[in-house]
């Protein structure tokens, strides 16, 4: 596990932020089992209190779910990982917009490049 954190952001969103990342990209797949807090903040090197801060916030938005005596868990609803993946997209072309804008491009053109890049990436997989 390999996390790096920035020192302007809380520990407990950045690790929020990584495990949002699996999820979305399908490294983590529904109904995958979570690392333990303590394992988690051992490998981190964080304190445990702070996992413990992400977890309980990535339940309360039902990203993962923990029953007693079990290991904690991603979500195994569909509508919950849709609903991350359009988060994720409005998060990523909200940043692309205000990327541009001191741009004068004509929509048209940068559509025409996302096809492109996106027809790239395509073909390199």
């Amino acid at each position: 596990m390999n996390v790096t954190f920035n020192k302007r952001d809380p520990i407990y969103l950045q690790v929020m932020q990584y495990f949002k990342r699996l999820i979305v990209s399908g490294e983590l797949n529904l109904g995958d089992e979570m690392p333990s807090r303590r394992q988690l903040a051992n490998q981190l090197k964080i304190n445990p209190n702070t996992v413990q801060r992400a977890y309980s916030e990535m339940e309360e938005q039902r990203l993962i779910y923990t029953e007693p005596n079990r290991p904690s868990r991603v979500t195994e609803d569909p509508a919950v990982l849709n609903q991350l993946k359009k988060e994720w997209l409005d998060q990523a072309v909200s940043k692309f917009v205000s990327a541009l804008d001191p741009i004068d491009i004509p929509l048209d053109d940068i559509v025409d490049l996302i096809k492109d890049k996106m027809n790239m990436r395509k073909k390199d997989d």
